[in-house]
């Protein structure tokens, strides 16, 4: 009997390390949601300048957005995670756009901008989505996860990163909290930005 109970012990150990590890990993991929829906720990550092071309051939920068609350997002079409949540960010575009809130879908897929267009075309997404360069995605840190996401406050500084899957709710609130913050100062609200192929966000 108690060889038998001592050879339970190790698996039991074992078990309760793999299960630790799990909430661990999922307790660290939610922590920056959690903190942006909260509006906690504010990164608040300005973000690196950028000028990427959109697939509707328009050139897009940081500049530009100025006065609006951008959320930048690196993604692929390959990537499980990136195709699950950008339904929902179009959702948020789409409410929010009027407000001065854009989305700038930044891709990195490697097989070209024919594969981009045809699953942005085929989805109906009509955020901005441009494709990605060396140069900023060395300034955003080398984006070694996708997606990984960006969240620009109106004066052009980070406010929250978040690598991995941004849920809809943490979003929401996050760029609620952040449409709520002033413009900066002698900054006209920007009209809502285009968007892809021309096509202005529908309200829903």
């Amino acid at each position: 009997m108690a060889n038998k109970l001592t050879s339970k012990i190790p698996r039991f150990t074992i078990n309760r390390i793999v299960w630790i590890l799990v909430f661990g990993i999922l307790a660290y991929r939610a922590h920056p949601q959690v903190m942006a829906a909260l509006s906690r720990g504010d990164a608040d550092t300005a973000a690196p300048g950028f000028e990427l071309r959109t697939l509707s051939g328009e050139t897009v920068s940081l500049d530009a957005f100025r006065g609006q609350v951008v959320l930048l997002n690196f993604w692929a079409t390959w990537c499980p995670p990136c195709r699950v949540e950008m339904p929902s960010f179009q959702r948020v575009y789409e409410s929010k756009a009027d407000q001065g809130f854009v989305v700038l879908a930044v891709s990195t897929d490697v097989a070209g901008e024919s594969v981009v267009r045809d699953f942005i075309t085929e989805r109906g997404f009509t955020f901005p989505v441009a494709m990605a360069t060396g140069r900023v995605v060395h300034d955003y840190g080398g984006v070694r996860a996708l997606p990984t996401s960006f969240l620009i406050d109106r004066n052009g500084h980070i406010r929250h990163a978040v690598k991995g899957f941004f849920a809809e709710p943490a979003l929401r609130l996050a760029v609620n909290r952040l449409l709520a913050e002033p413009a900066p100062a002698g900054q006209p609200m920007p009209a809502p930005a285009a968007g892809e192929f021309g096509a202005p966000p529908v309200r829903r």
